[in-house]
Order: C-alpha cells, then sequence, then structure tokens
C-alpha cells in the first residue's frame, strides 16, 4: 500500500496544506494510505477531526512521517533541517522554487529522491485541473485588488450623489497572466476604470473582455514565451514601455503588478522615477517580490512610503485566504499524484509523459530539468 505524508508548513507565515479532508478522502477510497501531521491544517481551518473522519491518520512524529512515506505532499520546499530523513526513492511534491533552492535540489538528487516542482507544471490542456501556479495567482490577484481597496483614500466606482459626483478610482494592471486577468476582473467589479500593460499583444482580447484597456506598446518581436509565459524583452523594449506607461501610472490611483519570468529576475517595470511622478496617496501592490520585484523600491512583506506613495510587497496573498488556497491547491496536487499511482499500488514516474517530464525536478539520483542543471553544472 502506497503511504502519503502531509506534514505542517514550516515557512514561517504559512497557512496554507497541501491537503485537505476531500483530498485525503479521495486517496483513502483509492486504497492510498495518508499520514498527516497533527496540526496541519488548523491555520487553514481544516481541524485533524476532519482528517481522522475522512480515514487519515494523525502523526505526532514528523520525522517518522518523513522517513517511512512513498510520497511526501507539501506546499512549500523543505525548510533547512526538515524532510533530511526521507527516504531514498520515494517522492517530494511541493512548489520547490528550484532556482533559489538549487542546494535542497542538489540534495533531493544526491539523496535519490524523485522530486516535482508543482510551479513547473507546463501550461497546457491537459494539465490545467494541475495547474498550481495558477489557481494560486487568481488568489493573488483577487486579494491584491481587495488590499489596494481597503488602503485607497477614495472610492472605487464612479457615485453621483446629492454633495456631487465622485470619479472612479483608476487602476492600472501590469502583467495580464492568471494573476493580472483576475485582478482585473475584480478591480471591474469594484467599479474602477483598469488599464493594463503587457508585452504579449496575444492577451488584448482577453483584457477587453473582461473590461480593461490595453495598453498598447511599441512594435517589437513577440513577448510570447512558451507554456503561456512571457518571455524576457530587452532592455530597449522594456525603455520605450516604461516611458508610455509612466503617463498613464503618474495618472493612477492603484498599480498592481504581476510580471513574471520562469527562472529569473522579475523585470523591473515601475521605477524609482515613474513612483516620483505618481500622486501622493496612490498605491502599489507588487506582486512579483519575491523574484526582486515589478517595482524598484518594494520590499518583500514590508510597506514602503516614497513621496506619499504607498508601496506593497506582500509575498504570500494565497495564504490570507488559506482555507480556499489549500483545497485548490489540494486538487492539484492529487490530480497530479493519480497520473503517477498505478492500479497494482506502485508509484510510476513515466518521464515520457508530458506533464511529468516538464515538472520532474531530480529523479533517479539525476537533476531531471535542464535549466536547473544548468545551473548547478550538472549533466541533467
Amino acid at each position: 500500500m502506497v503511504t502519503i505524508f502531509i506534514p505542517r508548513e514550516q515557512r514561517p507565515g504559512e497557512t496554507r496544506v497541501a491537503a485537505t479532508p476531500e483530498s485525503v478522502r479521495r486517496m483513502v477510497k483509492q486504497g492510498l494510505e495518508v499520514m498527516v501531521e497533527r496540526g496541519a491544517g488548523t491555520a487553514a481551518f481544516y481541524p485533524d477531526s476532519g482528517y481522522e473522519a475522512a480515514g487519515g491518520r494523525l502523526v505526532d512524529d514528523a520525522a517518522a512521517g518523513w522517513s517511512t512515506a512513498d510520497a511526501v505532499f507539501k506546499v512549500n520546499a523543505p525548510e533547512p533541517g526538515e524532510g533530511a530523513g526521507q527516504r531514498p526513492g520515494s517522492l517530494l511534491v511541493a512548489f520547490l522554487a528550484p532556482y533559489q533552492n538549487l542546494d535542497l535540489v542538489r540534495r533531493l538528487a544526491d539523496g535519490g529522491i524523485s522530486s516535482i516542482a508543482m510551479e513547473l507544471i507546463p501550461r497546457i490542456t491537459r494539465a490545467q485541473s494541475m495547474d498550481a501556479l495558477s489557481s494560486q495567482a487568481s488568489i493573488a490577484g483577487y486579494k491584491a485588488v481587495l488590499i489596494a481597496a481597503g488602503r485607497l483614500g477614495k472610492y472605487f466606482p464612479l457615485l453621483m450623489t446629492a454633495a456631487g459626483t465622485i470619479p472612479p478610482a483608476r487602476v492600472v494592471v501590469m502583467g495580464a497572466g492568471v494573476a493580472g486577468l483576475q485582478a482585473i476582473a475584480t478591480a471591474r467589479r469594484l467599479g474602477a476604470v483598469v488599464e493594463v500593460s503587457d508585452v504579449r499583444a496575444v492577451v488584448k482580447e482577453q483584457v477587453e473582455s473582461l473590461g480593461g484597456k490595453f495598453i498598447e506598446l511599441p512594435e517589437m518581436p513577440s513577448g510570447e514565451g512558451s507554456g503561456g509565459y512571457a518571455k524576457e524583452m530587452g532592455e530597449e523594449f522594456l525603455r520605450r514601455q516604461r516611458a508610455i506607461v509612466k503617463e498613464r501610472i503618474a495618472a493612477s490611483d492603484v498599480v498592481i503588478t504581476t510580471a513574471l519570468v520562469p527562472g529569473r529576475r522579475a523585470p523591473v517595470l515601475v521605477t524609482a522615477d515613474m513612483v516620483e511622478g505618481m500622486r501622493a496617496g496612490s498605491i502599489i501592490v507588487d506582486l512579483a517580490v519575491e523574484q526582486g520585484g515589478n517595482c524598484e523600491l518594494s520590499r518583500p512583506n514590508e510597506e514602503v512610503v516614497h513621496q506619499g506613495v504607498l508601496i506593497l510587497g506582500p509575498s504570500n496573498l494565497p495564504g490570507t485566504l488559506p482555507h480556499d488556497a489549500s483545497n485548490l491547491y489540494a486538487r492539484n496536487v492529487l490530480t497530479l499524484f493519480q497520473t503517477l499511482c498505478k492500479k497494482d499500488g506502485g508509484i510510476v514516474i513515466d518521464t515520457a509523459d508530458e506533464v511529468i517530464a516538464g515538472s520532474l525536478l531530480t529523479h533517479g539520483g539525476k537533476v531531471h530539468h535542464g535549466p536547473t542543471a544548468a545551473l548547478l553544472e550538472v549533466p541533467a
């Protein structure tokens, strides 16, 4: 019988969990044994009693779970010292941030542990139900707008009152990926006027379908990268983009930045000079802060006030809605695992499978993911 272990997240401030009573019930029904560290779901409002009722087995000793399980499901990469006893041949599934955790990748490979990085799931039709990056980014885009609306010193919608008309807030969203599109939709529902900047002209139709206005950028080579992501653009394009967007930002009340390039530092889209051109009381929410930030002045998990402009750099907005974020993530992980767990009860890593090939980080004592192997200067 395949054994799954769900540990309590050790990253400071993390409230999500990699399995819910719903997903545990489905795993048990499939004939899997599920161990859940006591208190693993408490911060996400999933009590231990729910896991027990679903057929899970509560354990107090996390080390025993790591050392005996065939597969470990987590939200974040193991913290230093966590999971050191994971046995060779077992599987780890989590957001592993390989570009930032090269020592961890090396340890997993040297330890003979197979690992799947959830952020590497390819954005193809068959993998949509496994795409944890998208499910969590959607939450981040939604919550970013709510935070901005709560901190902004004015209304979002147009209001016509006996005392006169109040104009709607103006929001600029930079990056029309999953987080950006959700931010557009949420800001429009709140009544704001929304303008959107993205290097991919192909997203213009999506932006306009949500009620946003697409900011036309200079004619340059396509910014469409592989897997539905934006690709890194040259400095000349970024310079011209900033010049066009600067005017829109200066007239805005809220700027939400979401632009990321996989495996690279986030592009700087909002410079200090652009911030200084904004009105006092304006707000910037930088969702790319963990990869360096789209705003030159943002700092991870800090509030920066620069010439009256409030700059927020929240690094884990999905963790502020842990119940639903965990529910979505748990379903993503379970759907992925079902492609690995065979009817005879074993786990089979099929490297010919497009989804597995794209997201497999380490396997068989080697680094399977090519770009990460290149960073480690080892053969993939």
